[in-house]
């Protein structure tokens, strides 16, 4: 494999991608809403009645920290599923394809662009998000809760793995649609898992700690390795060229 044939198709997509509004106000948002807003909403709870318990600040920012693996897991979706169902739709996927770059150049290099951009964003939001909570509850607290192990082993591991696991699952996808839309929609559906880990975690039936987390880490690693194989034994060029329509 030929790292620079990959980073060239990557390049190549991500150049595509800064002209595109709609992927790029989508890969924007949800984090600048998620950063700015939940910290409102812990600095004005309560309002007159003291604001958030200092007891039960520490579960309620560790479980909001997931709302970027939601995110992660999220984000790719539009990304991936353009690259391969929107390019063939407008014809600029063939002439790529027809190259003498190897399957594995054209997969890597396209999951590559999708994968950058809702990662870099992720992590920018993370960072406005956890520096406003410390400013918002050092008061409460009497210390900087963040940075913490908890929010690095959402940020280093278990949200790349989620953006890892969406952009596979759109690769299989894309496989067999030939509309955007239509596959962007059955993508979106990975994010249901991690919503429900999210949910379980506000009403207690799940503690979002360093252990959960990082057993997610690994379920997660495991299931992207299957999503890979299937992935690459997926992609095949021959059938994209000549079945697609």
């Amino acid at each position: 494999m030929r790292l620079s044939q990959a980073w060239t198709i990557a390049s190549k997509d991500l150049s595509i991608f800064r002209k595109k509004r709609n992927i790029l106000y989508s890969t924007i948002l949800f984090p600048v809403l998620v950063s700015i807003g939940l910290p409102l909403v812990v600095k004005f709870a309560g309002g007159a009645s003291g604001g958030i318990p200092a007891a039960l600040l520490p579960q309620l920012m560790n479980s909001f920290m997931f709302f970027f693996i939601i995110g992660a897991g999220t984000l790719p979706t539009a990304i991936a599923s353009y690259s391969m169902v929107g390019e063939k739709v407008e014809k600029s996927l063939e002439p790529l394809l027809a190259t003498p770059t190897t399957d594995s150049e054209i997969l890597l290099g396209k999951s590559a662009a999708a994968l950058l951009p809702p990662l870099v964003s992720i992590y920018a939001g993370a960072t406005i998000f956890m520096a406003l909570m410390d400013r918002f509850t050092y008061d409460t607290l009497g210390y900087l809760f963040f940075p913490n192990w908890s929010a690095a082993v959402t940020l280093l591991l278990v949200a790349p793995m989620a953006a890892i696991c969406s952009v596979e699952v759109n690769v299989i996808i894309s496989a067999r649609f030939s509309d955007v839309r239509a596959a962007q929609q059955l993508g979106g559906i990975l994010v249901l898992p991690f919503a429900g880990i999210y949910v379980a975690a506000e009403i207690g039936l799940a503690t979002l700690n360093v252990i959960n987390l990082l057993a997610i880490s690994g379920t997660m690693l495991v299931v992207d390795a299957l999503l890979f194989y299937v992935a690459t034994a997926t992609f095949r060029r021959e059938e994209i060229l000549t079945k697609w329509k």
